[in-house]
């Protein structure tokens, strides 16, 4: 089950990208599991990974060869290569050294990157036995295909794209995610892989992608876990006709604006596909003191199992709404400057339980699929989004049958 409708947008091409997949059989024959996503000679890459202590074997490897102008990115769903030791990393090495036999370049130019189970060995010769056929599928338009590769629980494939006019010419940002549970990035989202045709050098991109990344992917949960997967990647061509993009210049601002659209899009998405979800929550905190105090409360109620499940049963229980926001840890915070309201019903001010308030109210704005709760701290001008969806049965049943 998914909030609302989603389907697939016309996802534009990226010149100087091409997309190939293919089915290994890595824990299914159903639809492909492998993806590689190939980049022309010249262009730039940006990456941000998670910061679970117990990061995939992927992840370290991609880490060490980020600074080598890579070009290939592979990836693989249905095994996560998590947990794996000493040999998770051969076997993630040898996986970069035979598509980079394929393509005749070097095993430090590609980026691999898993998603799936943690603590089983990746499969490697099935890997490696449909790199062949994968490349041969490349294409600058195999974004669907490429969308529906990375999928394990996800219900359906999430895409964005768009096309920026920086000095009358045309600049593309194109981006696939998945992700539906096992979800609080502490970086970025389970996998997000983004791809541009500007000109833009790879530090001025790198940092780039880490502030677009605190606004969007780490502005998500569904159940309050970072996988030890996660990683969003953004590949640059610079095959477009557009300016060089330069820190400091309107140019990169409409760029980093462009970027910010499509990671925001594509983290909705994965909360619009939480595990079992039914509602989408879009947690809103005002008048903070700072940024990271109106994300640390927006995150609190987002956590809290007692009001995702309250959301799911669609029961105005704003006590336990009230009473997140009172462990969040802010000090000093004066109650009777708090107010609360679901969409637009105040239901907590001066303290308490707002007098305006009634069941009737708040059960209106429960009823709805899409819900804003707005908490005004009162204590200065910062504010911060954090989106989050209910806990259903489902979600329980997903997680509990996920191995089998």
């Amino acid at each position: 089950m998914a909030v609302g409708q989603n389907p697939f947008p016309s996802m534009r091409v990226i010149n100087g990208i091409r997309l190939g997949t293919g089915n290994a059989g890595i824990k299914q024959t159903q639809r492909d599991d492998i993806l590689i996503i190939e980049m022309v000679e010249g262009g730039s890459c940006a990456a941000v990974f998670t910061q679970n202590a117990f990061c995939a074997a992927p992840v370290h490897i991609a880490k060490s060869h980020l600074p080598n102008m890579p070009r290939w990115l592979l990836v693989n769903s249905g095994n996560a290569n998590a947990g794996t030791g000493k040999q998770g990393l051969q076997d993630a090495f040898a996986c970069c050294t035979s598509l980079a036999n394929e393509v005749e370049g070097l095993a430090q130019q590609v980026l691999p990157f898993s998603t799936g189970v943690i603590g089983e060995p990746l499969p490697v010769s099935k890997v490696v036995a449909v790199l062949p056929t994968v490349l041969q599928s490349l294409d600058e338009a195999h974004w669907d295909r490429a969308a529906h590769a990375i999928m394990t629980t996800d219900t359906f494939p999430k895409g964005a794209s768009l096309v920026l006019d920086i000095a009358g010419n045309a600049v593309t940002i194109t981006g696939i995610s998945k992700g539906a549970g096992m979800i609080q990035p502490n970086m970025a989202t389970m996998l997000g892989f983004i791809a541009t045709d500007a000109r833009i050098d790879q530090e001025l991109l790198q940092q780039c992608l880490s502030e677009v990344v605190e606004q969007s992917f780490n502005r998500i949960t569904v159940d309050g876990d970072t996988s030890t997967n996660d990683a969003c990647v953004i590949l640059a061509s610079g095959c477009s006709k557009a300016p060089h993009i330069m820190a400091g210049t309107h140019h990169y601002e409409q760029f980093k604006a462009g970027l910010l659209s499509i990671s925001q899009r594509l983290a909705e998405l994965i909360v619009r596909d939480g595990e079992g979800a039914t509602k989408l929550m879009h947690i809103q905190v005002n008048s903070a003191q700072s940024e990271a105090e109106a994300v640390q409360v927006a995150k609190t109620i987002a956590h809290s199992p007692l009001v995702k499940t309250a959301f799911f049963a669609s029961d105005p229980n704003w006590g336990r709404i009230l009473a997140a926001v009172g462990r969040a840890g802010i000090e000093n915070i004066n109650l009777d400057n708090v107010e609360i309201y679901l969409g637009t019903v105040c239901i907590v001010e001066n303290g308490g339980r707002a007098v305006s308030y009634t069941e009737q109210d708040g059960q209106r704005v429960m009823n709805q699929d899409e819900i804003t709760v707005t908490v005004c701290l009162g204590r200065g001008k910062a504010s911060a989004e954090v989106l989050t969806c209910d806990f259903s049965y489902d979600y329980v049943r997903i997680n509990a049958e996920y191995r089998s």
